[in-house]
């Protein structure tokens, strides 16, 4: 399968914060780059198969650039690595045009933004979006410091620097900010984003879930994920629809190596149910959901999956492939 991509010229690569840095791209020849939506992401092919996601972090309506910003991960398993070590300004970079997973509600009348650490990214450009839209927004920017907090100067001068708030584990807040009180009772037409580390994120759901939000009011996306084996892993068989072809998949062994071992061919990008990349339809048998892309219901729906990550609940599961 044949991944279109853009070429485009790493302009300018800064250090943003503690650990992060930023990238403009530009389009090789001049002119202007595919529209995005706040909230989208691109991919990145760093070299070597590595292929990551990023979210686009400038204003939507610039159509001339891409602005992305990459944390440091010690735990790295070798994109942000790569964006920090080896990439250089004046680089060719191939990517793919945006997507978005994680847009704005259009039907909301109040957004709610939660970010945690690089997962300002997104909501930057959301909150840029919203202001230019005259929206009636509030984003909660949480940090270890303002030292490791990307855009904390462009936040201070933006035109909606009033709805920004900080909260800094370094510096007390007096009374301590408490998510049950931040988040509230729902209201109608009020949507609530989040962005972050894992454990970040599962805080304020777990909250805002708490309090009875509606799950159409709450919209996250999760920058990674890890890929969870248990003892009760089987092996088991998939299908192929089109030529019947039948692939036998081991306890210890992904639906994606297997298939690529057999010749499938699938796309893979963050190989963590993340970004929603290798997504297959699924046509008979019951997955065993490991992702963190598909939503609940999408997941109870149980005609698509995520083989990079998932498995499968059944002796037999049959892919539109």
């Amino acid at each position: 399968m044949t991944v279109e991509t853009l070429t485009v010229r790493v302009a300018r690569k800064r250090d943003e914060a503690d650990g992060i840095c930023s990238l403009e791209l530009l389009p090789v020849e001049g002119g202007v780059l595919p529209a995005f939506t706040a909230g989208a992401h691109i991919d990145v092919h760093l070299g070597s198969g590595l292929v990551r996601q990023y979210s686009l972090c400038n204003p939507p309506s610039e159509t001339q650039r891409y602005q992305i910003a990459v944390l440091r991960d010690p735990a790295s398993r070798g994109g942000s690595e790569a964006v920090h070590a080896q990439v250089k300004e004046g680089q060719l970079l191939e990517i793919s045009a945006p997507k978005n997973h994680f847009p704005l509600a259009t039907d909301a009348k109040k957004h709610l933004l939660l970010a945690g650490g690089i997962g300002v990214t997104p909501l930057m450009a959301m909150a840029e979006q919203l202001s230019n839209d005259g929206a009636d927004f509030a984003l909660h920017y949480f940090a270890r410091s303002a030292s490791k907090a990307a855009f904390v100067d462009r936040f201070a001068s933006s035109a909606f620097a009033s709805r920004v708030h900080t909260h800094w584990d370094d510096v007390p807040q007096d009374p301590p900010v408490s998510l049950a009180t931040l988040i509230g009772v729902p209201q109608a037409g009020q949507h609530l984003y989040v962005c972050g580390p894992k454990g970040f994120m599962d805080a304020v759901l777990a909250t805002a879930r708490a309090q009875s939000w509606p799950e159409d009011q709450l919209h996250f996306e999760f920058f990674g994920g890890q890929v969870v084996h248990d003892a009760t892993d089987a092996a088991f068989t998939v299908k192929i629809a089109s030529s019947g072809q039948e692939i036998q998949v081991g306890a210890d062994q992904t639906v994606v190596d297997a298939l690529h071992k057999a010749g499938v061919d699938v796309p893979i990008a963050c190989e963590q149910g993340v970004c929603g990349t290798c997504l297959v339809r699924v046509l008979e048998g019951i997955p065993d959901h490991k992702d963190l892309y598909l939503t609940p219901e999408e997941q109870a729906a149980n005609d698509q999956f995520t083989p990079c990550c998932s498995r499968s609940k059944t002796a037999v599961l049959v892919l539109d492939l």
